[in-house]
């Protein structure tokens, strides 16, 4: 790249500065860097891309380097955009550290060193193996001797060619650091070829060993020793935090040994470790602090055990992130730059700099302290790209910034003096001035052609700003700000204008109010109309936003912005502010609305002394939102109470100046909730918080039953009813009731208590008691504190005795398969000492108990019987009942039932429809040889599913209906017959025709249905 002379960087960084561009023009910046990366070697895959990409304007151009050197694009190498492409990878010639550098008119930078290796599995040498003799409890290894490869491979054996890998257990391990097969002892089943088969797991390429003989010696057998162990882990091994390690240890031995692992510390093993069916291998997922330690394999038998330990030490490492970074900076020539880059990371990080991709050059004004970079008086060729990297054994991470250095007369396009100025007299006024100009320019002001000087109302600030005080009518005018440095001189003028102060003069007042009253807050003003005031309102310091408050809105135009408060509430108490804007200056005025309401809940309610009927209250009072509380009311709230009710209180009105009262006419043994409410000339206020609930002492009970009644029942039974006492009014506990009787005229009574309090009946039974025997009767109640009243005495009728006789003149008649009608004769009055209320009619089957019966119970002398089995004989039996039971049955009459109805439902209809007639026709239906004769045929039809339905009969196949034009009907049709109604023929759907003819044919086969529709158009006539 050409090096610019200082004059041209200066006219280049000028014109850049002061040219509008259609986006800012800037170094590059990576979007995207290479990476470490491990490609996989195929055949069908001969293309490799490393990715890179750099933003910058002017778009930037790449190079790459390769271990330290340029690579030329060649056949191999091809750039796509700021991508490497490597055709034909080769894995020695085109492994290596990439690095991507993107360069633009504004610098270079590198990118970060990437590793690039490739995935490749050779295959083994062809060279046959020699054969492995052994005896036979000899132990045996085979040695894979993998072919060169890079990569992750996997180890497996193959058995005389077999399609699957030898199963490993406790005698046969394969290693995946050595890949070699170990057999703690050979067995004769073990002579055979052995294969090592090595897969390369990113290619997914793999390769097969020349066999393995192995043959059985005669000679001997080999005897039991000690365990030796052949395969085991280092003893001291590094994992980092999150990873997966994995142990091999593998003994030879005779008889084979067994393997278990465990911990020096005592520690159990960790949950999560996985050991394999051998326990050859112990695999930690995960690795944490707490799994590091010494680690035991024990390989044992009865020969004696060996042992193999090695510890995992947790090794620490934290990635290298930033923790400060660098920032682009624009600056003016003899400006000084301060640069600081900070990373984190373990080991600590050491950091060096680069500019536009080469190590900084260090000179006598450039200092470089670890991530700290000074440069003093910078210069325009100090201008590029410049780079911090921090690296440290794990890696190094880049952080790129631009250093633009500006050189510039002064220039006020961007940043000129306010053209006009308005101000209030007797305000402030502050004049700016800052141009754009590098380096800094000396700054100066003129009015007219006078330069200003400081005074006691004027005063130039240090950064060029020009402060007036007291703004007086003269002050107005034109005022220049002028500002030079070694590169030009530029100014840039502006006009005060002095405007009149703005007064409030119609302020708010303070006022009171009552809550749903409006009122109106004025604000008017004063001043110099041309400046057009702008109204704001406060409530307690906030804002107030008019389109969310239905409450509040302002009225008034120009100089008048007055506040309504419509339908105050007791929140809208409290200071409203009128603030009044101009473009000079700002006033304010402020008032304070009271607004009175009910009373606030009153507090801290407590109960006192309780009684079986009184409670007594006392509570302190709530806010009276600004009226005097009148008085108070007492409501209470039970569980059998629907909501609060008021109570009565001793005083009866209890005035505002009283904290407590007394409640009276409580139930005793009820719990009560109470709560008070304020009242004053505005209105009720909310209640209390409700007390803790409570409960009134016992009593004896006040309340009798009422509604005593009785009678019915069976012989020789006294039944005596009334209505329970509610709980509320039971008084206390073990409530219960008193019943007394006494034949009517005798003087003695006869009492039983009932312990329940949900009682309502007793029954008193003798058989020695007549029928319909008068008695007196009164029920009285009880608690645990003693007996309450009693009812008012009532006579009550003992109960009725059965009736005596059967029904007479019982007789049937068949109505169909299903139904049969039976009559009877009422029996006489002489039969029952009391009303008869119905029959009871016994149905069953010829064959069967009368215990099995089926019956069905009616109030009048006749009752149809339906759901039975057709051409079934059934015998029938009535009884009457009375209020005391059932009486005797009359005897059995036999009646059979019909024949059923016909199963098969007419077939093959046929319909048309003309205008408003319906016309059908069916075949008939034929009977068989156990069914009803067909006595005719039942039509059904109806507008649509949910119309009315219409039955029309006949003892023809066809006939025809009138109906109305343009509905849809739903037609049945069903054979008639003395065992009732056939099987229906489904509904038929005839569609509203409107003006149309048409006829249809629907055949009811038990497994086809169908329907086909003709339309006939008839002729149209226009």
């Amino acid at each position: 790249m050409k090096m610019l002379l200082p004059w041209e960087l200066l006219i280049l960084l000028s014109l850049t500065d002061c040219l509008a561009e259609r986006s800012a023009r800037h170094g590059p910046v990576f979007t995207q860097e290479p990476s470490d990366s491990v490609f996989p070697l195929r055949s069908e895959d001969n293309k490799v891309f490393i990715n890179c990409k750099a933003k910058g304007n002017p778009v930037p151009h790449y190079k790459w380097k390769v271990d330290g050197g340029y690579i030329d694009m060649d056949l191999n190498y091809n750039l796509v955009e700021g991508n490497l492409l490597i055709n034909h990878p080769h894995a020695t010639h085109h492994g290596g550290v990439y690095q991507c550098i993107a360069t633009n008119v504004f610098g270079t930078i590198v990118s970060r060193e990437a590793k690039v290796q490739f995935a490749y599995l050779q295959n083994f040498s062809r060279k046959s193996r020699n054969t492995v003799s052994v005896r036979e409890g000899q132990a045996v290894v085979l040695l894979c001797g993998p072919p060169p490869h890079n990569g992750e491979i996997k180890y497996s054996w193959v058995f005389n060619g077999r399609p699957s890998f030898l199963l490993q257990d406790t005698r046969r391990f394969v290693s995946q650091r050595t890949g070699n097969l170990y057999i703690a002892k050979v067995e004769a089943s073990d002579v055979g070829n052995y294969t090592c088969v090595v897969r390369n797991m990113m290619t997914n390429a793999t390769a097969y060993s020349s066999p393995t003989p192995v043959v059985l010696r005669r000679d001997a057998v080999m005897g039991e020793y000690e365990p030796k162990i052949e395969v085991q882990f280092p003893e001291s091994l590094h994992v980092t935090k999150g990873s997966s390690v994995k142990l091999e240890c593998f003994a030879l031995g005779n008889p084979v040994p067994s393997i278990t692992w465990r911990r020096t510390d005592g520690n159990p093993l960790p949950g999560k470790i996985k050991i394999n069916h051998s326990n050859g291998v112990l695999e930690i997922p995960y690795f944490r602090p707490e799994d590091a330690g010494v680690y035991e394999c024990v390989a044992e038998n009865s020969r004696g055990k060996n042992v193999a330990k090695g510890q995992l030490v947790f090794q620490s490492v934290e990635h290298l992130q930033w923790v400060q970074t660098l920032k682009d900076v624009h600056m003016a020539i003899e400006a000084n730059l301060q640069w600081e880059c900070k990373a984190s990371g373990k080991p600590k990080p050491v950091y060096r700099w680069l500019k536009n991709g080469e190590p900084l050059v260090l000179e006598d004004r450039i200092l470089v302290e670890g991530g700290r970079l000074a440069v003093p008086r910078i210069n325009l060729l100090d201008s590029g790209m410049y780079q911090c990297l921090a690296e440290n054994e794990h890696g190094a991470i880049y952080a790129s910034a631009e250093l633009k250095v500006v050189a510039s007369s002064p220039d006020f396009s961007s940043s000129p003096v306010k053209k006009s100025m308005l101000i209030q007299r007797g305000g402030e006024v502050i004049m700016e001035c800052r141009p754009h100009a590098s380096p800094r320019a000396s700054i100066s002001w003129r009015r007219g052609g006078e330069f200003l000087k400081d005074s006691t109302r004027r005063t130039i600030m240090g950064d060029g700003t020009l402060r007036i005080s007291n703004i007086s009518e003269s002050d107005g005018g034109r005022y220049t700000c002028v500002a030079r440095n070694p590169f030009g001189t530029s100014s840039s003028t502006g006009t005060l204008v002095v405007k009149e102060p703005t007064k409030i003069t119609v302020p708010p007042l303070s006022v009171d109010a009552t809550v749903g009253e409006s009122i109106v807050l004025p604000c008017e003003v004063s001043g110099d109309s041309s400046l057009g005031p702008t109204f704001k309102w406060f409530f307690n310091g906030k804002l107030i936003d008019f389109n969310r408050q239905d409450h509040f809105e302002m009225i008034g135009v120009g100089s008048a912005g007055d506040l309504m408060v419509r339908n105050i509430q007791l929140k809208h108490s409290g200071k409203y502010v009128c603030m009044v804007h101009t473009v000079v200056d700002s006033v304010s005025a402020a008032a304070h609305l009271i607004v009175r309401g009910p009373p606030g809940a009153p507090e801290g309610l407590i109960v006192g002394e309780i009684t079986d009927s009184t409670a007594q209250l006392s509570w302190e009072s709530g806010p009276d939102h600004h009226s005097p509380v009148i008085t108070y009311s007492i409501q209470a709230r039970t569980p059998f109470s629907i909501g609060w009710q008021a109570v009565r209180t001793v005083p009866d009105s209890v005035p505002g100046q009283m904290f407590h009262a007394t409640v009276i006419d409580l139930n005793p043994w009820v719990d009560y909730e109470f709560r008070v409410v304020a009242s004053n000339n505005v209105g009720v206020g909310e209640p209390s918080m409700q007390s803790k609930q409570i409960r009134t002492k016992a009593a004896v009970p006040e309340v009798a039953p009422g509604n005593v009644s009785g009678g019915g029942g069976r012989r020789g039974e006294l039944v005596i009813q009334w209505e329970p006492i509610p709980e509320e009014l039971q008084s206390g506990e073990e409530f219960g009731y008193v019943v007394a009787f006494r034949p009517l005229g005798t003087s003695t009574w006869k009492q039983t208590v009932l312990a329940s309090p949900d009682a309502s009946r007793y029954t008193f039974r003798n058989d020695s008691v007549p029928p319909l025997s008068q008695f007196e009767v009164k029920v009285g109640v009880y608690n645990n504190k003693g007996e309450g009243p009693s009812s008012h005495v009532v006579v009550v009728y003992s109960a009725e005795e059965e009736p005596s006789e059967p029904p007479s003149r019982v007789w049937t008649r068949t109505l169909s398969a299903s139904e049969i009608e039976v009559y009877w004769e009422p029996i006489t009055q002489t039969a029952s000492s009391w009303k008869i209320i119905g029959y009871e009619v016994l149905c069953w089957e010829e064959g069967m108990q009368e215990s099995d019966a089926e019956m069905v119970r009616v109030t009048d002398t006749a009752a149809i019987l339906s759901g039975l089995k057709g051409s079934t004989v059934y015998l029938i039996s009535v009884r009457a009942q009375n209020s005391a039971g059932a009486g005797p049955s009359s005897p059995a009459v036999n009646v059979t039932t019909k024949k059923p109805p016909p199963s098969q439902p007419p077939g093959n209809i046929e319909w048309n429809l003309t205008n408003s007639k319906i016309f059908l026709s069916w075949e008939h239906v034929k009977a068989m040889g156990n069914e009803s004769e067909v006595t005719g045929y039942k039509v059904l039809y109806r507008q649509n599913w949910l119309g009315k339905t219409s039955v029309v009969e006949t003892n023809r196949t066809s006939m025809a209906l009138q109906v109305p034009s343009g509905e849809d009907y739903l037609i049945e049709i069903k054979a008639l017959s003395d065992g009732g109604d056939g099987s229906s023929s489904g509904p038929i759907r005839i569609p509203k025709m409107s003006s149309l003819n048409s006829n249809g044919h629907f055949s009811s086969a038990p497994c086809k249905i169908c329907a086909v529709m003709f339309f006939i158009l008839s002729k149209l006539t226009l």
